[in-house]
Parts: C-alpha cells; sequence; structure tokens
C-alpha cells in the first residue's frame, strides 16, 4: 500500500495520451510554457508521462517529466516535473492534478524521494486571491503541493512528497501490470 493520502478524488478522468497528440498540443498552443507555437511535439526529451482529458470544448493536458537527474540544473534534481498543465473547464483542477499524480504513480511506480515539483513564472500567470492576498500556485497548493523555494532564473518552485500523494491509479488507456492483475 502506498503511504499517505489514500483518498481517491472520483471518476479518473485522464486518459493516456502522448507528446505528438494534436487534441492536447491544440491546449499546449495556448500555454505560457509553450516553446515553439504549433509543432507537432511539446513535451520535453526524455521521459514522459502525456494525459488528457475532457473535450474539444472543454479540455486538460498534463505532463509529467522525469529527467534523468545528471541533466537537471535545479536543486530538484531527480524529481518528477509537472512540466505543463493546462485546464480549460475539463473538471476541478485541484482534482486534476491529485488524479495526474496518482496516474503517474501507477505509470513509473515508487515516486522519488524527492516527489514531484512544478515550477510556476509568476510573471506569466495571474494570482489567485485568497484572503485578500495574492497566491501564485494556488490551484496546486491545494493539491498538496508546497512552496519550497525558487529556481535561479526567479520561477517559484512548489513540491508534493511521496507521503501526501494520493494511491496510484491508471488513467483510461494506460494498461495494469500483470503483477497488479495477480494479487
Amino acid at each position: 500500500m502506498h503511504p499517505g493520502k489514500q483518498v481517491r478524488v472520483g471518476r479518473m478522468m485522464w486518459r493516456l495520451s502522448s507528446r505528438a497528440d494534436p487534441f492536447a498540443a491544440a491546449l499546449a498552443d495556448r500555454h505560457y510554457s509553450r516553446q515553439t507555437i504549433g509543432a507537432q511535439q511539446f513535451v520535453p526529451p526524455g521521459r514522459c508521462l502525456v494525459l488528457k482529458a475532457g473535450t474539444a470544448e472543454s479540455g486538460a493536458y498534463w505532463v509529467t517529466s522525469w529527467p534523468f537527474a545528471e541533466f537537471v540544473k535545479h536543486a530538484w534534481a531527480g524529481a518528477w516535473m509537472c512540466s505543463a498543465f493546462r485546464n480549460e473547464g475539463a473538471g476541478t483542477a485541484s482534482h486534476l492534478i491529485r488524479q495526474a499524480v496518482a496516474a503517474t504513480l501507477a505509470f513509473y511506480g515508487e515516486p522519488p524521494a524527492i516527489g514531484m515539483v512544478t515550477f510556476v513564472d509568476r510573471q506569466k500567470v495571474r494570482p489567485t486571491i485568497v484572503r485578500g492576498e495574492q497566491v501564485w500556485g494556488w490551484v496546486f497548493r491545494k493539491a498538496g503541493f508546497r512552496e519550497v523555494g525558487e529556481t535561479k532564473s526567479g520561477l517559484m518552485a512548489l513540491q508534493l512528497q511521496p507521503a501526501d500523494m494520493p494511491p496510484p491509479e491508471h488513467a483510461i488507456g494506460m494498461q495494469s501490470n500483470m503483477l497488479e492483475l495477480a494479487s
């Protein structure tokens, strides 16, 4: 059993996708971190999990990257990274984030000790006003991420520790491990 919060977040909304999925690429074109708008692929090189949810009218996409630690230049080397998340009405963002983390666990297995991180560019996103204060990364915080510092370039770092992750849950279209089916 996975440690931490064992509460599932509703019916799985995410479907397994790929780094060149046209549906997710269209959403990626509207994300502030998109490097080359219109390019077929929208995911950094290396190990990744791409998920999509919803319809063309109200969709979302998520990318978990797992770069090799020796190629990472920030303080969270070895962590899973949410390198992109965009929700255009596919559901409650914090629930989608928790489900994407659960799908990441089902896809990769045991999380790295450092957990998962994401970076927020406070110059390119609007803060949420919470009790009269500006809060960046609010939906990630609602999903259990905590602010842990900044990158050298000034991006805010949010981290989800393994103990705070939901239990693994397969995204739609993700094959189950045969050993899991036997137990």
